[in-house]
């Protein structure tokens, strides 16, 4: 059983404080701590978090390795500063049984880098006319307790409400990909000035807004839990709150890129900012921050999206949509919410660990920094300060918006139930 001893650590950005791993779990924290035979971590000025836990995450395994496989998407995830994340359904075959469920499951526990915990599909096939093997795919190995059909919405009311009936009996919680599909036909882009003067196919917020105002009133029907993934205007931010006000069981997820970066850039015509749901404008980035600020949306999660260099390398009409986000998602956040003063560090760890653990049902993460808690950790370098070169990235993707653009923050180590699997920011 091996011993760390992490010295001088701003423990949630709080006081300087030594926290002492034992083995699997935290031993002590304190100050002037000491171990014998311990491997000391001089971690003065920088920042120790809960590791994070990202409950939106696209590893490709199986069907296409190509972009992605379950060893390299967990170290692009460890590189961040993750120590469990939630893999979407999206697959080839898609997750929609147990056996493949079970995959990925045990992919992710193979590999040692995070946990992982697939996210089984609501449908058969994501095609929206079916319900998958819910119960089977709860009960077997892989435990699942979320369900999506991300990339796709589940649009028919009706099977909604079944999925939502179902999943309640064993406190599920399906996650909605909130687009309704007739309003987005041919969209290329958010619907609005710039996609007016760019001549490119609109998406309008109504589309995701009406989705996510149905949702919320079956939820309150049913009596059961939805979770709107990477939620990205200014009016689904107003239809949550009320919901909330409510009492509805409903929670919500924004993303870093939707935190930071508006659908002006578009105007390059550069495919790498082609992204499901549309960058939107300025109006709705600030309106997300606040309502991550105050609580009405719940939590921070990548959507990481990775896809070769072919799929993005092209023109804008046939690029894929998507962003690679593991690596860089902690940096957008302390640019866009820490070093706005929206949040401190304490409610960084809440809405990239402790919610998105408990929304998920991960256990053994999101828990305090605290003797007897398991030591999954995150240090970061706040300080740090540097451009963004994704030749750099664990991720088999490339296709980063952030790409030469200075970015605040570095993950210098992480731990997964005590074992380094990054270390001076390289993997172990």
């Amino acid at each position: 059983m091996s011993k760390i001893l992490i010295r001088g650590a701003k423990v949630l950005g709080g006081a300087p404080q030594d926290v002492l791993i034992d083995g699997e779990t935290i031993a002590e924290t304190g100050t002037a701590l000491s171990a014998e035979g311990a491997e000391v971590v001089e971690a003065g000025g920088k920042v120790l978090l809960p590791g994070l836990v990202d409950l939106h995450t696209h590893l490709r395994e199986p069907g296409r390795e190509d972009s992605e496989t379950v060893l390299t998407g967990t170290r692009a995830a460890a590189s961040g500063g993750y120590t469990a994340v939630f893999a979407m359904a999206n697959t080839f075959p898609v997750a929609d049984t147990a056996g493949v469920v079970e995959q990925v499951y045990r992919l992710g526990r193979d590999h040692g880098y995070c946990d992982v915990q697939p996210i089984g599909a609501v449908t058969v096939g994501l095609e929206g006319r079916k319900l998958a093997e819910l119960g089977a795919m709860h009960e077997s190995a892989a435990g699942v307790t979320v369900f999506s059909d991300d990339g796709k919405c589940v649009d028919d009311a009706v099977i909604m409400r079944r999925a939502l009936e179902y999943v309640k009996a064993f406190g599920g919680v399906v996650a909605q990909h909130a687009q309704e599909p007739r309003l987005t036909e041919g969209a290329q882009m958010n619907e609005g000035v710039v996609s007016a003067e760019l001549g490119l196919g609109g998406w309008p917020a109504v589309a995701e807004e009406s989705i996510i105002a149905r949702d919320v009133l079956l939820a309150d029907h049913v009596g059961s839990r939805v979770h709107i993934c990477h939620l990205s205007t200014a009016g689904s931010v107003d239809i949550v709150r009320w919901a909330k006000s409510r009492g509805i069981q409903v929670t919500a997820e924004v993303t870093p890129h939707h935190l930071l970066l508006t659908d002006e850039l578009v105007r390059t015509y550069n495919p790498v900012y082609k992204v499901n749901p549309p960058l939107r404008t300025e109006r709705d980035v600030l309106a997300l921050r606040e309502a991550l600020a105050d609580g009405t949306i719940d939590i921070v999660a990548t959507d990481h999206a990775p896809h070769p260099h072919e799929d993005k390398d092209c023109e804008w009409a046939a690029a894929a949509m998507g962003m690679v986000g593991l690596e860089t998602a902690l940096s957008v956040v302390q640019e866009t919410m820490v070093e706005t003063g929206l949040l401190d560090w304490a409610g960084v760890a809440d809405r990239m660990s402790v919610k998105p653990a408990r929304i998920g049902q991960a256990t053994g993460h999101g828990r305090p920094v605290s003797a007897g808690e398991p030591a999954n950790l995150t240090l970061l370098d706040t300080e740090y300060r540097g451009q963004v070169d994704p030749a750099g990235f664990a991720s088999r993707s490339r296709n980063t918006p952030y790409q030469g653009r200075e970015l605040p923050g570095r993950v210098t180590h992480t731990w997964l139930r005590g074992k380094a699997t990054l270390v001076d920011g390289k993997l172990t």
